[in-house]
């Protein structure tokens, strides 16, 4: 099991300036469970000839050409990942369901979104994507496992925590750095969702909002349950 780890600086900095609330938390990742990613990714990876070398949840070893399927240097896929997220912060699509979802959550719940970002810059451009779709959700940048920042946005908070997010690498994260919390693996490709292998702190697999907003509506006694859709 991971060791514990410590929220960055930066990211406690973000953390401090939210408003102290003693309501139920949701941290709900934004890349492939808020927005798409994947798809997007593919795209732009075909338009240059390199493809996903396995449906894996992985980058660093599963981009490669497509006509030899080489495995592309971890320095270029950094590099791709940049020019990729500078291109596509502006125009990702939603995933359906995540605004209503998250919307109705929000009578019950604190919604903070939090999200690992290459490049301070493109901060701003993805608080103005999700507010051209109605979501004015908090939105804290990360880099790295997500479980200090979990944690420390946990903090003083008697009430039940939800974590959203699509890579296994941040669950084991936030497992190992605030286990009580609740945890939902959420990926919106069915390609990359068949492909993972849950660990056994994960309480839910999907790739469907109106499922996940009904599991979360369970978890606080009381609390307003979504209306099911038509």
């Amino acid at each position: 099991m991971p060791e514990p780890t410590q929220v960055l600086p930066e990211v406690l900095g973000q953390i401090r300036a939210l408003s102290v609330s003693r309501r139920p938390l949701i941290v709900c990742d934004v890349d492939e469970v808020v927005l798409h990613l994947i798809a997007h990714l593919e795209d732009y990876l075909h338009a240059r000839d390199l493809m996903f070398l396995k449906h894996e949840y992985r980058l660093t070893g599963n981009i490669g050409t497509r006509n030899e399927r080489r495995e592309l240097p971890a320095a270029d896929v950094r590099r791709h990942l940049q020019v990729f997220f500078d291109d596509i912060c502006p125009r990702q699509d939603l995933v359906p369901g995540a605004d209503e979802a998250l919307h109705a959550l929000a009578r019950d719940w604190d919604i903070v979104l939090l999200t690992n970002l290459p490049g301070g810059h493109n901060k701003p451009v993805r608080e103005k994507r999700l507010a051209e779709m109605g979501m004015t959700f908090p939105v804290l940048t990360n880099s790295g496992p997500k479980g200090g920042a979990v944690a420390a946005l946990a903090a003083g908070r008697p009430a039940p925590v939800v974590f959203i997010d699509d890579s296994p690498t941040n669950h084991s994260s936030v497992h190992a750095s605030l286990p009580s919390a609740m945890q939902i693996q959420f990926i919106a490709d069915a390609r990359f969702r068949e492909t993972v292998d849950p660990a056994g702190h994960i309480s839910l697999v999907t790739g469907d909002w109106q499922e996940t907003s009904a599991f979360i509506g369970g978890i606080v006694p009381g609390a307003r349950r979504p209306e099911p859709a038509d």
